[in-house]
């Protein structure tokens, strides 16, 4: 099943991007009275059929709307320090995609040894994870900010930090012990991990200290168990 996105949506007519119709019509060959699947970025999936097959313009006609498709029952942001490799980082949110996530915020540690970040690249990715897994919405790729004006922003109901630093006033507990509700965020550090004032902040602010198991884990290694915790929490 070949998924294609718009964002051009107009009553029963919807419109691909050049880059979208270049790939339908050169690389796939689709033409004029072919079916094809779009979904909108929001979670909406439109059965179509091609009115215009120019690989500049695709047009088509919608035929069938199906809402909240390939969507999961929780929202989840996940706020990740940037690794040293974008390679990594790229990887974490390719994979979160593919389990569920709703928002990656890349967040700057004092520790941080990365600390200029571009999102266009990670949208992409992000994007063509959607396509793959077969999901109706395109997670959220948030512009980066520090890990102190994260968790003074943060409003979720269930917010986690993981650190792995040990202090025996604020014992950390397994991430599958304290998950609850719908409204998730998870805080993962960089490869220095937080520093001692950002957890306290955290704390402060109402998130849980928890730990992922014994094993020492990579950023993104530990950013794909938090989220694949939280699916199968809810599967």
């Amino acid at each position: 099943m070949e998924i294609f996105f718009s964002s051009d949506v107009s009553g029963n007519t919807l419109r691909l991007s050049p880059e979208e119709s270049k790939h339908c019509v050169k690389v796939l060959r689709r033409r004029s009275g072919d079916s094809i699947e779009v979904i909108d970025g929001s979670g909406t999936l439109y059965r179509c059929v091609i009115t215009l097959d120019n690989p500049a313009g695709v047009e088509a006609l919608i035929s069938e709307t199906i809402p909240d498709w390939g969507t999961h029952p929780y929202k989840l942001t996940m706020a990740v320090c940037p690794t040293k490799n974008p390679d990594r980082y790229e990887w974490f949110a390719e994979k979160a995609t593919e389990f569920g996530v709703d928002c990656i915020v890349p967040v700057i540690g004092e520790r941080s040894e990365r600390r200029v970040f571009k999102t266009d690249r990670l949208r992409r990715v992000v994007l063509s994870a959607v396509k793959q897994s077969l999901k109706g919405a395109v997670p959220e790729v948030a512009e980066p900010v520090s890990v102190k004006e994260f968790i003074a922003s943060c409003q979720a109901s269930c917010r986690l930090i993981a650190y792995c630093f040990d202090d025996a006033s604020t014992p950390r507990r397994s991430i599958t012990e304290v998950l609850s509700g719908n409204d998730i965020a998870v805080l993962i550090g960089p490869e220095g991990d937080f520093s001692p004032e950002e957890a306290r902040m955290a704390i402060a602010a109402g998130f849980v200290p928890i730990h992922l198991g014994e094993s020492r884990l990579r950023t993104e290694t530990a950013a794909i168990a938090a989220v694949a915790a939280v699916y199968f929490h809810h599967i």
